[in-house]
């Protein structure tokens, strides 16, 4: 592993910048963020004189032999590259369907290049290895598939927009602007409109523009609404820019799971937390009947009010406006003050936080609420395991895990747990 070709700069420890460097790399085990973990030394440096500087390694697989570009280098004790040629490959290794899925292309597919089937066991490996290595929790985990296949899946993308107003995707780790011609992730046809046109640069100082396609098929671009979407049973009329999954078929399941898992009483309290325009509210409002208690939370007014309108039929659903923290009293406590927001003590708590999870703060508040159960929605495994090792420390168990692969030829996929209070567990003051 030791082919290294001229690189720029001096850092002392590491053989200089490696940016540009090219490596022959023997590629370990996938790793959380869409890349492979290889090691590299500097030049000069024999294996024996160390296990060598890591190497994060894209559009690669566990078991082969690649020649790779540096493609980033701070210093430090790893550095990134992206494949340029296969020494060796794996037997999971397929064509590209997009030809922007290669070093220097896009940054939205990681894995364009594997199998899909063995696209969901890499990413069973990274959720596995997430909770031994933060949760100290040992699980199996299956990822399961979702209808509709690998391609052509994705109803909502958000596309950049250059200085000259040509509209099109993001280099990997780059503000950089591609000219692609298309997306196979895409419903067929659904960016034609916005990547055939100049628009007007001015328009979109945000330098992004939403296009989605709706339940009943109506490509929606920009600010064109309302966007209907449909799930649970139950119709939703959306402003635009307001969240909605971006795998038509993972709002349903989810419910579902949701569903499944909460078990709200009758009668019973629910909160639903990061809740956006109520899809598991309507779920819970069916659980706990017109005697008990719904309470979303949503930091997003629009959401709350296309939410409101959608379930005006519910009067057990009630509506918070604000930050989970804030509204938890979260933030009163932190600055000094009482604390107090929410009043009672949840039965279920259903959260679905943002990337980064609920962390200590939120699960804390939580947990001092003591509900029986807590049904997390996370699409980062590593948040989801940070958040499961602080349940677990307060008395609460990983009793159920489900994974789907949402988010095909990426790295990224969508999980549902189930933590169950112990038997005894009291709130910690």
């Amino acid at each position: 592993m030791n082919e290294l070709a001229a690189g720029r700069g001096s850092r002392r420890g590491t053989g200089g910048d490696w940016t540009d460097r090219i490596l022959i790399l023997d590629v370990g085990p996938i790793a959380h963020g869409g890349h492979c973990v290889a090691r590299a030394h500097p030049e000069g440096a024999g294996e024996s004189e160390g296990g060598g500087r890591v190497v994060f390694v894209r559009h690669a697989l566990p078991g082969e032999r690649v020649r790779a570009v540096v493609s980033e280098d701070a210093g430090g004790s790893f550095c990134r590259a992206d494949t340029i040629a296969v020494v060796a490959p794996a037997p999971q290794r397929v064509p590209a369907p997009c030809s922007w899925a290669r070093a220097g292309g896009c940054g939205g597919c990681d894995l364009q290049h594997v199998d899909p089937a063995a696209q969901r066991e890499l990413k069973a490996t990274v959720v596995a290895e997430q909770l031994r290595r933060l949760a100290g929790i040992e699980r199996a985990v299956l990822v399961e598939q979702l209808p509709g296949g690998a391609l052509g899946w994705r109803h909502r993308v958000r596309l950049a927009v250059d200085d000259q107003g040509r509209a099109g995707l993001r280099a990997h780790r780059s503000h950089d602007v591609l000219p692609i011609a298309d997306c196979p992730l895409t419903s067929a046809g659904a960016l034609a409109s916005v990547l055939d046109r100049r628009l007007d640069a001015g328009e979109y100082r945000d330098g992004e523009i939403e296009v989605t396609v709706d339940a009943e098929g109506v490509v929606h671009v920009g600010d064109g609404g309302p966007i209907v979407q449909r799930a649970a049973g139950r119709e939703w009329l959306l402003s635009p820019g307001v969240f909605w999954q971006v795998h038509p078929a993972l709002p349903d399941i989810l419910a579902a799971v949701v569903g499944e898992w909460a078990d709200a009483p009758a009668g019973g309290t629910a909160w639903d937390l990061y809740g956006g325009v109520g899809l598991f509210a309507t779920v819970l409002a069916g659980q706990v009947g017109r005697d008990g208690v719904v309470t979303v939370v949503e930091s997003s007014r629009r959401a709350v009010s296309d939410g409101r309108a959608a379930l005006a039929d519910l009067a057990q659903v009630g509506w918070r406006v604000g930050r989970v923290e804030q509204v938890l009293g979260v933030d009163a406590r932190a600055a000094g003050g009482p604390g107090g927001g929410l009043a009672g003590r949840p039965d279920v708590v259903v959260a679905d936080p943002p990337r980064r999870g609920l962390g200590r703060t939120v699960v804390d508040a939580l947990c001092e609420r003591a509900p029986d159960r807590v049904v997390h929605v996370a699409c980062d495994p590593a948040a989801l395991a940070r958040d499961v090792a602080l349940f677990a420390a307060r008395g609460y168990r990983l009793d159920g895990l489900r994974a789907f692969d949402a988010f095909p030829m990426t790295h990224h996929v969508e999980c549902v747990a189930l933590l169950t209070r112990a038997s005894g567990a009291r709130a910690r003051k």
